[in-house]
């Protein structure tokens, strides 16, 4: 394991979820570089089923995409963001992986990124 920091992390407050039920999150930005994007991506295993993005640090958008792009100059300065999605997907089996990875993009380039999961239940 690599033995600095990573410069950004997410969080998910639910370990499991259901159907309809929101989600929050919380990315933690540590990188003290230039960058030109922050984004995160929903993804549920095995499945065409997304996530849409309904809330970003305490405000309500609309946003039925499973990839949300948060630009620099949109949270300059903040070294934390929160954000809740919600799917209505119903997993076809018991239950299903659910992936949210988050990202730090300058130039078209990946810098860091990091992922949390949950468990999203039928």
């Amino acid at each position: 394991m690599n033995s600095t920091r990573n410069p950004i992390s997410i969080e998910l407050t639910e370990e499991q979820a259901t159907s309809g039920q929101d989600i929050h999150g919380t990315i933690n930005l540590s990188y003290a570089s230039r960058y030109d994007t922050i984004v995160i991506n929903s993804q549920i295993e095995d499945s065409s089923g997304s996530f849409e993005f309904v809330e970003l640090n305490g405000r309500k958008i609309d946003y039925p995409y499973p990839r949300l792009s948060i630009f620099e100059k949109d949270i300059s300065g903040l070294k934390k963001i929160t954000f809740t999605a919600r799917t209505n997907h119903t997993p076809r089996d018991a239950s299903a992986k659910v992936k949210f990875r988050v990202s730090i993009i300058q130039e078209h380039k990946e810098i860091a990124s990091d992922i949390s999961y949950l468990i999203l239940d039928k």
